[in-house]
């Protein structure tokens, strides 16, 4: 399989101006473990971004997961095996045109992000999870994980020869692990490559591993334990990914396009061939005479029937992020990111057409939860509708396309309203959850970033435009009534009594009074060290998301005069907070969910965390609950415990 990257949108994460904004929370407790709740396996975050800790959680639990991208994908008979977020799904797919979900894993420490299926076994990695996972898929409906093994850094990348998996593990290079006893998959040898493998091909006697910024490298793998490199090919830009058919390596060369390089000499690699492709390129496969690259929103049909010259004869453009794509038959099978799989048939290179597909939730960056249902803001599929009356099992029942990249969602009477972007406020009735109908949108002036409904008014948090005031009383015909332009960035509101306050980047919490919606009056503010992605509200205090830095508890019973009282320090990225009774809860990005004893303002301390498998964005509170938007984790549903013992990591490959 092919190493990719999550989304363009992954490379977002790092940067303050993407995050969400304001997340409803309602309840008054924190929520109770209950019989049947599991917790995460054990396992080490790992990678540039993320954050280590000591523990994958502590005394939090996961009640139920739901969703997420397909970044991965392998086809074996009738089957295709596919990652669906933190979990490997079995689709039927003896009829192309209606795949059926047969079967899915339990949920995984981190997001499937390549996988390769050989007999009775599906192997799959979980990039900045860092492990790899064996999976016993004889019983399709009933696939269970029999082994796993924590890599050193993110396992990007896997090949499976014999009785050995090969994971291109970024930093750390390529890991060679004996997996004949797979429940039982240990490290024999490994190669460190100069940069960061990203993905890795076994023919023979040599692995041949795509080195990103160093290009391809071929090693000597016919003594597992002592691997040795022989060759090397330093690609014009990153290489990403990597196939092998006779004599030649075809390379995905992410900013360049195809390379096809002669390998027949391994010490003495040689281009042959070469394709520009705009775009990133992210992963190739063969068959037959034809290699299938994927870039960005589009499959590209290559004849190399004639190596030194290949011709691209067809593309196709996928709803969703094309990330890999593997071939069999008259099928091309794509991991379409948000989109789910999409089946091509390919049986005219020329001319490929979509034969048929299986959805996914996709990308979660906000939450509401109201009644039953939890409201999802989507990313680019717009809003996801999902039933929470079991937590243990929550299911899709509904979904409304936005126009553009829905960042946040409150729910409010029998309407959603969702931050879209540059499309603004979108108004969605979700009476009926199986068939939400937008009745109404207004389209702010900036970047609709956060949104907080109250009485008859909706306050979006709207980038460069500061606040912008709504009149929603009529949902068909919402207005505009009043603004204010903040000093920076307003990315969150909340709203309590007469004051909205506003999350404002660089330039802290602002206080606006808006009790005259039309002519709303800021009255205080206070300026912090960080970024402020984020704000909540509860009773005299609002609990500010510091991005960099952690939390920050201001007592705000003078709004005039704003008064920071309280402080948790955590770094990392926290891009929003919820706030309920004596606890906040931080969606801390790579860490998952922090949840903070806030009952002495003063002195606030940690009372639980859960490494959650994806990248929180969003929490949402109600009653014993707390609703994770994970990113490529999809949807979270977890419990807080706090009789349980703290779960320590097991050890580390050196």
């Amino acid at each position: 399989m092919k190493a990719k990257t999550f989304t363009l949108l992954s490379l977002l994460f790092l940067l303050p101006l993407t995050l969400s904004g304001w997340v409803t929370a309602q309840g008054s407790r924190p929520a109770l473990l209950e019989k049947g709740d599991r917790f995460a396996p054990f396992s080490t975050p790992a990678g540039a971004i993320r954050q280590m800790v000591d523990a994958q959680s502590q005394h939090v639990a996961l009640k139920g997961q739901l969703g997420g991208p397909t970044l991965a994908v392998s086809v074996q008979g009738d089957y295709a095996y596919i990652g669906i977020g933190p979990r490997l799904a079995i689709l039927n797919i003896a009829d192309p045109a209606h795949p059926i979900l047969i079967g899915q894993s339990s949920v995984f420490s981190g997001v499937v992000y390549t996988m390769v299926v050989t007999g009775n076994y599906a192997y799959a990695t979980d990039g900045y999870g860092g492990s790899l996972h064996v999976i016993d898929v004889s019983l399709p409906g009933a696939p269970v994980e029999v082994g796993s093994l924590n890599t050193p850094d993110e396992a990007l990348g896997i090949a499976v020869a014999g009785s050995y998996a090969y994971v291109a593990d970024g930093s750390r290079g390529l890991r060679i692990i004996d997996v004949s006893t797979p429940g039982a998959p240990a490290e024999v040898g490994f190669y460190d490559t100069s940069r960061t493998a990203m993905d890795v091909a076994v023919v023979g006697n040599y692995a041949y591993v795509a080195d990103y910024d160093d290009g391809l490298r071929i090693i000597d793998v016919s003594v597992p334990g002592t691997p040795t490199e022989v060759g090397f090919y330093v690609t014009p830009t990153y290489a990403y990914g990597v196939a092998i058919e006779g004599n030649y390596a075809y390379i995905a060369d992410y900013y360049g396009g195809l390379r096809i390089v002669d390998v027949s000499l391994p010490g003495a690699p040689v281009e042959v061939g070469f394709l520009g492709i705009s775009g990133q390129i992210h992963s190739v496969a063969l068959a037959g005479s034809y290699a299938y690259v994927t870039n960005d929103l589009s499959l590209h049909i290559i004849d190399v029937s004639l190596a030194g010259a290949p011709v691209e004869v067809g593309t196709y453009a996928t709803p969703g992020y094309a990330d890999s794509v593997t071939v069999v038959g008259s099928y091309a099978y794509l991991a379409d990111g948000s989109y789910g799989l999409r089946i091509i048939d390919v049986s005219t290179p020329g001319a490929p057409t979509e034969a048929g597909y299986y959805q996914t939730m996709g990308y979660t960056e906000g939450v509401a939860v109201g009644g039953s249902y939890a409201y999802l803001a989507n990313g680019s599929e717009g809003l996801g509708i999902i039933d929470v009356s079991l937590p243990g099992t929550p299911t899709q029942v509904g979904s409304f396309d936005t126009p553009g990249h829905a960042w946040d969602v409150a729910v409010a009477g029998n309407c959603a309203y969702v931050a879209d972007d540059e499309a603004g406020l979108r108004i969605i009735d979700v009476s009926l959850p199986y068939t939400p109908t937008e009745v109404g949108f207004y389209d702010t002036p900036d970047v609709a970033m956060g949104v907080a409904v109250s009485g008859n008014y909706a306050y979006v948090a709207d980038g460069d435009a500061g606040l912008r005031i709504i009149d929603v009383n009529l949902p068909g015909t919402p207005t505009e009534v009043g603004f204010f332009d903040t000093p920076g960035q307003a990315n969150g509101v909340a709203v309590a009594g007469n004051y909205a306050y506003v999350a404002d980047g660089y330039n802290g919490l602002r206080i606006i009074d808006v009790s005259l919606p039309g002519t709303p009056t800021e009255v205080g503010f206070i300026i912090l060290p960080g970024y402020v992605p984020s704000v909540a509200t509860d009773g005299n205090y609002a609990y500010v998301a510091d991005y960099s830095n952690g939390l920050r508890i201001i007592d705000v019973s003078l709004p005039s005069s704003p008064v920071e009282v309280g402080f948790f320090e955590l770094a990392g990225e926290i891009g929003s907070v919820a706030a309920v009774g004596n606890y906040a809860y931080l969606a801390a990005g790579s860490t998952g969910l922090r949840m903070i004893d806030v009952s002495l303002p003063s002195t606030p301390t940690e009372a639980g965390f859960y490494d959650t498998p994806g990248y929180t964005n969003a929490i949402a509170v109600v009653g014993n609950y707390a609703y994770a938007a994970d990113g490529p984790g999809g949807l979270d549903i977890l419990v807080y415990a706090p009789f349980t013992l703290h779960l320590p990591l097991v050890a580390r490959n050196p």
